[in-house]
């Protein structure tokens, strides 16, 4: 059960009831194409009710808007199923079917289709797009992308790392598994190695080419044979895909994770210092709606969050013979018990 949960208002209530009568009567006259983009989930997960969390209250948060499959919206959804080779393909057969707004999400995905096209509106779930180069300003964007962040900067992966390390005082070996050929060379990466000093920490970068099933198996027993003391998980959509034998793998390995996002706590994950997914998804559904109600996305400020919950499962503590201090306990916005 939890101890404490935080509810958030729905962001897009009030925008609703707004609409004028008409309004509402040309849009259930008018079809849209949306493209959905992700970079592991399947495709065929992508849906109301068979995707992760975020996923279902994108759709949830369109329907209060006034978008409905079946009736006046059609979506295209596809995936690179965890694969980065692929992303410069799957961004060009997308861009060939000409939707007229592209939701996706991860940066590396996300300059494919910058890429590919500097006319379809993209809206997007990101990383910090100012650090990684996606565009010069939040408030203005420019081009035809807009969207969301995950972050909030360098210091909240940092962050997470001082949370691992006050959950566990004695690793001093940890590794980040990563989607990203080239993390450990960006400014992220290179913040996260200093962080990891100031901590006692060495930090090493595991780069999994595909993120499946396969692969974290090999992944884990490499951890495992070296010693690792814990481990982190980046933010990419291809880990969460996996949340559910990420987390198994972690408890049958007796190796203690911090996680990005909540999904993974509430799949057994150890620790997630985490956005609220829910409120990200209401923005990315609003933005899609301003997009095809003729707004330019460049002039559509990209969303970042300020404030993290930080959840701890005591149930995966437990398991892994982890006593989580105090003070820790004291600080966390939600305990799974």
């Amino acid at each position: 059960m939890a101890m404490q949960r935080r509810h958030f208002i729905t962001l897009v209530s009030g925008a609703a009831a707004a609409w004028p009568l008409a309004g509402r009567a040309q849009q259930a006259r008018r079809q849209h194409r949306i493209a959905l983009v992700h970079s592991g989930i399947p495709a065929d997960q992508l849906t109301e009710t068979a995707g992760p969390f975020w996923v279902r209250r994108f759709y949830q948060t369109l329907r209060k808007l006034g978008y409905a499959e079946g009736s006046n919206i059609v979506v295209q959804r596809y995936s690179a199923e965890g694969r980065s080779q692929h992303f410069t393909s799957l961004a060009a057969a997308v861009v060939g079917s000409d939707p007229q707004v592209i939701v996706v999400n991860l940066n590396e995905l996300i300059e494919a289709f910058a890429a590919a096209t500097t006319t379809i509106p993209i809206v997007a779930i990101m990383g910090d797009p100012i650090a990684t180069g996606l565009v010069a300003n939040l408030a203005h964007p420019g081009g035809n992308l807009t969207g969301v962040s995950i972050d909030a900067g360098y210091e909240i992966v940092a962050k997470r790392l001082q949370i691992l390390k006050e959950a566990m005082p004695s690793a001093a070996k940890v590794a980040y598994l990563t989607s990203s050929r080239t993390l450990m060379d960006t400014p992220l990466g290179l913040s996260l190695q200093k962080a990891g000093q100031a901590l006692g920490i060495v930090l090493s970068w595991n780069f999994l080419p595909e993120v499946n099933d396969e692969q974290l198996r090999r992944t884990f027993a490499e951890l495992t044979s070296q010693r690792f003391d814990a481990a982190m998980v980046d933010a990419s959509g291809s880990f969460l895909a996996r949340r559910a034998s990420i987390t198994e793998l972690a408890g049958k390995l007796h190796l203690p994770i911090i996680y990005p996002f909540r999904d993974y706590a509430d799949s057994g994950g150890l620790i997630s210092y985490a956005p609220d997914l829910g409120e990200l998804a209401e923005r990315l559904a609003v933005d899609v709606h301003q997009v095809l109600n003729g707004t330019r996305p460049g002039d559509i400020p990209i969303y970042r969050p300020s404030k993290f919950h930080l959840v701890i499962n005591l149930k995966a503590a437990s398991a892994l013979s982890l006593e989580m201090p105090p003070t820790l306990l004291a600080r966390a916005d939600e305990v799974i018990e």
